[in-house]
Order: structure tokens, then C-alpha cells, then sequence
């Protein structure tokens, strides 16, 4: 194995924010947002948060793009304001406003995060030149 083998890595440590970030960026634009891992690789790793096709990687290898939605287990769905907004005009003890839709929908967000980042998976399978590639995932933060 040598420097540019991504197979030589057993673990990568992501933080929680950048996983949130990356998902939400992915589900909320069309920019598609990894975690990445750049050579040279050793056994553990760090992956940092990343937009695809911006900025080009000038060291030896190809970096390893990682899914932010592989990197969670059971994450619920991105709220949506035409979903928050139905649920509070739904609400019988509520009078629906345009604040409050927009306060309901900001709490419902935070939730949202705060559900992803308390679900980082334990592994993650890495694509690499020779086929998937199964490493540990540790979560800072």
C-alpha cells in the first residue's frame, strides 16, 4: 500500500457540524457537497467539508469523496416550510402568522440538526479506484 491508496485508511474522523452542513447543503442546493479525505492517506484520516467541482486538488492521489447522507444513520426528513406551515394551521391552540410560521420553521430546522448530528454512523463504506473500501467513522464535536 502506499501514500495515494485510500485502502490504507482504517478510520476517518469527521465533526458533526461539518456533516450537518454537507447534508443540509445537498438537500437544500444543487451544488453537491461531500466530506473529503486527500492524500497523502495513512491509517486515520480526517475529512473536511467540501464542494465538488470547486477548487482543483493539486497533491499526488485523488481524494475521496464522502456521501454526508452515508454518514448518518436514520436521519430524519429536511423540514420543509410548506410542511412546518401546515402543521401550525393545523394546531388548534395556535393562531397561524407569518412570524410564528417563520419561528416553528427556524425550531424545526435546529431539530433537524440537532438529530443529524446526534446520528453519525460508526463506519462508512469509501469508494475507491479498487471498489469500496469499509472504515470506522469517528465524530468530533
Amino acid at each position: 500500500m502506499t501514500a495515494d491508496d485510500p485502502t490504507t485508511i482504517r478510520s476517518i474522523a469527521v465533526t458533526r457540524d461539518d456533516v450537518v452542513t454537507a447534508l443540509e447543503a445537498s438537500l437544500r442546493s444543487p451544488q453537491e457537497t461531500v466530506l473529503r479525505v486527500t492524500p497523502p492517506f495513512s491509517g486515520r484520516m480526517r475529512a473536511r467539508l467540501h464542494e465538488v467541482d470547486t477548487g482543483e486538488f493539486m497533491g499526488e492521489g485523488e481524494p475521496v469523496h464522502v456521501d454526508p447522507e452515508s454518514l448518518v444513520e436514520d436521519a430524519p426528513p429536511y423540514p420543509e416550510p410548506g410542511e412546518t406551515e401546515d402543521e401550525l394551521r393545523s394546531a388548534e391552540d395556535v393562531e397561524y402568522t407569518a412570524e410564528r410560521h417563520r419561528e416553528r420553521h427556524v425550531e424545526a430546522v435546529e431539530e433537524w440538526r440537532a438529530a443529524v448530528r446526534s446520528s453519525i454512523a460508526d463506519g462508512v463504506e469509501l469508494e475507491t479506484p479498487s471498489g469500496t473500501h469499509e472504515v470506522d467513522v469517528k465524530a468530533l464535536g
